[in-house]
């Protein structure tokens, strides 16, 4: 073990770690929108939206999250679609994690009694509010836990944008395997600091479950 090395490429792994976060966020904060609005689709009196909700989700699903990432950056500018590695890496990234977390909540929604819905009616609220002032209070007690699962794997997922080189964790450990023939000390480096931003994420979600079930 070379830690002398380690500590001499430290530096340039946290300043790495930081794009990794970065990159978890904003992809999560897209999956989490992708997912709400895959939710509704599915979730919708009309079959066209229904039928596109399914869509979604079964494509994406059914298709290697890095072979939607190859598409969207090599193949999106035939198309017209010019995305430098990061904006390819989000995007991508988010609309899987969205597939997945579309079924999350869709789950937490059905899973709550239908006679909450109709007392909801019953005492005049429209579907919508029904479905903003009841349902979703209860069922967020629900997805917490299961998204949290999702966002956890949707941090690990970003070592995937390496493939389309993009600066994080996984890119900078194969770099500097590159010029130092230390693979070892740099995937566990790099392994060290996702573990840790999984640990902290983990953490604020456990922290969030148990304020929405106090609520």
């Amino acid at each position: 073990m070379d830690f002398e090395l380690m500590l001499k490429v430290y530096p340039f792994f946290l300043e790495a770690a930081w794009l990794t976060i970065l990159l978890s966020v904003l992809t999560a904060i897209l999956g989490l929108t992708c997912g709400a609005l895959g939710a509704a689709a599915r979730l919708s009196r009309f079959r066209t939206l229904r039928f596109i909700g399914a869509a979604y989700v079964s494509v994406i699903r059914g298709t290697p999250a890095l072979i939607q990432l190859f598409i969207l950056y090599f193949g999106g500018p035939q198309i017209g679609i010019q995305l430098d590695a990061f904006e390819a890496g989000v995007i991508g990234l988010g609309v899987n994690a969205g597939a997945y977390m579309t079924e999350t909540i869709r789950g937490a929604i059905i899973a709550i009694d239908k006679g909450q819905r109709e007392a909801a009616r019953t005492l005049g609220l429209s579907q919508w509010q029904a479905m903003y002032k009841v349902i979703l209070p209860q069922s967020a007690r629900l997805m917490i836990r299961p998204l949290g699962v999702n966002i956890n794997a949707l941090i690990k997922a970003t070592a995937l944008v390496a493939a389309i080189s993009v600066v994080e964790l996984t890119y900078t450990a194969q770099r500097y395997i590159g010029s130092t023939y230390k693979p070892f000390e740099m995937f566990l480096l790099a392994g060290i600091l996702y573990m840790i931003i999984i640990y902290v994420a983990g953490r604020g979600i456990a922290w969030l479950d148990r304020k929405v079930q106090i609520t």
